[in-house]
């Protein structure tokens, strides 16, 4: 994992109408590395996202990706939101192929671009089913490829586990874990949940309430993987009750 910060955010704040939402946020991406951002419900996790993608402005800060700072053109991010959002009137197969399409590739080529992957995903011989004939799981699976095929430099993963029940939510971690690792993806992560945010990242950002600091950055360093039960669990806890304490302080819930 290269020292250099594949993307580097600085001094980051936003005004959405009269409500200052971040204020002088700063956090980095490693190549390669899996971080995520914490905190209470409104605190502006999600804003953060929304100013990556370019779907609002920032007030002030900086953006920069390889050092160089970042254009309204080509921005290198592939959005996955909480819930799947596969079209009911595309099959397994052509959701997935949706982002390759968007950006001017053939459906077909598209398709064939896809095919090699559904086996690491999990999805063989369920290509051609419609997304309500798939469980939730899968469902997420599906999104999740959707992202990686879109072979842009950061993911940007917002509460995509959320919805699922506690067993597909551990699996689908355990799969994200296993999957990172083996395509040295480079992730930011949105979620609520504490356990997840130690159990998938290298580092952690916990946000202040509204307006949005950075009250923490801690970085886990615990050999992977962790998804397997028993696995760290004193050095999990350890971990969890500072990140809880962090949230406390700021009289906030994860």
């Amino acid at each position: 994992m290269s020292s250099t910060p594949l993307l580097d955010i600085e001094n980051l704040s936003c005004r959405l109408g009269s409500v200052d939402i971040l204020d002088g946020v700063s956090l980095h991406l490693k190549q390669g590395e899996f971080i995520s951002v914490l905190g209470p419900s409104g605190a502006g996790k999600s804003t953060l996202f929304r100013l990556l993608t370019g779907s609002v402005a920032k007030s002030n800060g900086s953006v920069r990706m390889n050092g160089q700072q970042l254009s309204a053109a080509g921005r290198p991010f592939a959005f996955m939101p909480q819930r799947d959002a596969l079209m009911p009137w595309r099959r397994l197969i052509d959701n997935a192929a949706l982002g390759p399409e968007i950006s001017g590739m053939p459906r077909r080529e598209a398709r064939r671009q896809i095919e090699p992957l559904l086996a690491e995903f999990g999805l063989s011989g369920f290509e051609n089913s419609w997304p309500h004939e798939l469980s939730g799981g899968m469902r997420q699976r599906a999104a999740l490829l959707r992202t990686v095929v879109q072979q842009r430099p950061i993911l940007l993963l917002d509460e995509p586990f959320g919805a699922l029940d506690a067993l597909t939510r551990l699996k689908m971690q355990r799969f994200l874990e296993a999957l990172s690792a083996r395509r040295d993806l480079s992730v930011i992560l949105i979620t609520h949940d504490v356990r997840e945010a130690v159990l998938l990242s290298d580092r952690i950002y916990v946000f202040s309430p509204r307006p949005a600091r950075i009250a923490l950055e801690i970085e886990v360093g615990l050999p992977r993987p962790r998804t397997e039960p028993g696995k760290h669990q004193a050095e999990i806890i350890a971990i969890e009750n500072r990140i809880l304490a962090t949230l406390f302080e700021g009289d906030a819930e994860p």
